[in-house]
């Protein structure tokens, strides 16, 4: 008899459910998108419920098409999208208002407020993180200021609060599990990082009733069981809670100090495995890997808010591009001299420049410049970006990075993938299983219960490497141009010794 666990990856684009034999390999796998609700302020929203209801659609059809008898899935590992926030009703487990995704910034002046009363640097010293719209905090906060719903719920003690993986669980459990774990809890700028614990000096600068949010289990933990609303004839155990980002880490084996991974999907995520204490750098943010077995991973690590997310604006918004797939060919047509450069700070910038008001801006560009430039441009806009936070957590390390190991759907884009080997003058490793999150959390999930005890990842995973191919010139001409550009953008100061 073999063994079955499956792996959701709930990310901002879409849901993902995978199904892993015990030797890691997909066994299937199918995906639904949620509407991405963006109102004219550049607001970004998603709707809880159909989020939970593609959930249940996904696991609908993995029972009829998946091909392997219901008795030998044992259990699930769930990823989730990080920061998003969300608000619901604790009797009924209805959603109160629609979840505030990561991306979004309505939540500046909050943030804003709070660093003119000074309390930047203590925000910092207990999260890791440095004080943003960017983190879940400020997004509850916004939501009970200005969400009558909301604010109903928390007069009344009728709230639930917290990230996408409470929400999930807690539906999935029928209200029954109110749970989080320290990679999500890691990333609400509510949470003490040395203790691992919700702070309550923090959930008052903030305004967040600390009863609403949820219990702390290491992430690894039995968190519930769930039938998926009766599909399954008897409940699952998930055996698995991790954010995408910590969850790819997880999947890539960086379990070892100075692994480093970038997830790059519609924002990206690179991170360093930094071990057992958390370091603190003005750059980038320290959080939580996971805690699994007792033992603690804390992680350096830098968030860009537009990467693939720049390649849907070619297509969808510019119309540039029919697809994602005409990105590569486009770019490779670009006029190599050409100097037109994108800083894509549609919702600011993130690590390391830490610029809520940033805006986009092409510079560079001449009367010849034309599509395949624009496209180029878009795609290098990603490179430079997981560049300067590589840096930055290298500098701070006091490190060299030789690998980065990468994944998320653009890594499918060869253009991309060496340029970044380019101008991070590293190997860029390329798994052959798209889906690292989910793979992870599964992994984690497997690893729980047994399935997956003497898996080893190098018989799971086949890489493609991409090797530095331009010369140090012209790398650093190119480099520079991508300061300049980020120097006319950004309003924080000595911008160029960030990058």
């Amino acid at each position: 008899m073999s063994n079955y666990v499956i792996g959701i990856d709930q990310s901002t684009q879409g849901t993902k459910a995978l199904l892993f034999d015990d030797l890691g390999h997909i066994v299937y796998k199918q995906s639904r998108s949620h509407a991405q609700l963006i109102n004219k302020d550049g607001w970004v929203s998603h709707d809880l419920d159909e989020i939970y209801q593609n959930v249940i659609l996904l696991m609908n059809d993995l029972v009829q098409h998946a091909g392997v008898p219901l008795q030998e899935i044992v259990g699930v590992g769930l990823s989730v999208q990080r920061e998003t926030a969300a608000a619901w009703a604790k009797d009924t487990g209805k959603s109160l208002t629609k979840a505030i995704v990561w991306q979004d910034d309505r939540a500046v002046d909050i943030v804003e407020r709070l660093q003119r009363a000074g309390l930047a640097e203590a925000v910092k010293a207990k999260t890791g993180l440095t004080l943003s719209p960017y983190f879940t905090a400020a997004k509850l906060s916004w939501m009970l200021s200005n969400v009558p719903a909301v604010k109903s719920a928390a007069q009344q003690h009728n709230l639930c609060m917290g990230t996408m993986d409470s929400w999930l669980l807690y539906r999935l459990t029928h209200g029954k599990q109110f749970k989080t774990e320290p990679s999500n809890a890691s990333r609400t700028q509510l949470l003490d990082i040395h203790s691992v614990q919700w702070d309550q000096q923090l959930c008052d600068a903030f305004g967040v009733p600390i009863d609403a949010l949820a219990s702390i289990e290491q992430s690894n933990a039995l968190f519930g069981e769930t039938d998926f609303d009766g599909i399954f004839p008897k409940p699952l155990p998930i055996h698995c809670m991790l954010g995408d980002s910590q969850a790819a880490l997880y999947g890539q084996g960086c379990e070892s100090v100075g692994d480093v991974k970038a997830t790059i999907g519609t924002g990206s995520s690179v991170m360093m495995n930094i071990g057992d204490q958390p370091v603190q750098s003005n750059d980038v943010v320290t959080s939580i890997g996971w805690k699994i077995n007792g033992r603690m991973t804390y992680v350096a690590e830098g968030n860009i808010n537009y990467a693939g997310a720049v390649i849907r604006w070619l297509v969808h918004d510019l119309k540039l591009i029919d697809s994602a797939n005409q990105a590569e060919s486009l770019a490779r047509q670009a006029v190599p001299e050409d100097q037109t450069c994108l800083v894509p700070a549609f919702s600011g910038l993130g690590a390391p420049y830490w610029d809520s008001r940033a805006k986009a801006t092409l510079t560079g560009m001449t009367r010849t410049t034309g599509r395949p430039e624009v496209v180029r441009a878009a795609l290098n806009s990603i490179a430079f970006q997981i560049n300067d936070i590589l840096t930055a957590i290298d500098e701070k390390l006091g490190i060299k990075t030789q690998i980065l190991k990468v994944d998320g759907g653009v890594t499918a884009n060869g253009y991309l993938m060496q340029f970044q080997s380019d101008m991070s003058d590293v190997i860029v490793d390329v798994p052959d299983i798209e889906e690292l999150s989910a793979f992870g959390v599964a992994y984690c999930a497997g690893r729980a219960l047994t399935v997956y005890g003497n898996l080893k990842l190098n018989t799971v995973l086949r890489y493609h490497e991409y090797h530095r191919s331009m010369d140090s010139t012209r790398r650093q001409a190119i480099l520079t141009q991508w300061r300049q550009a980020i120097a006319q953008v950004c309003q924080v100061q000595n911008v160029e010794a960030k990058v």
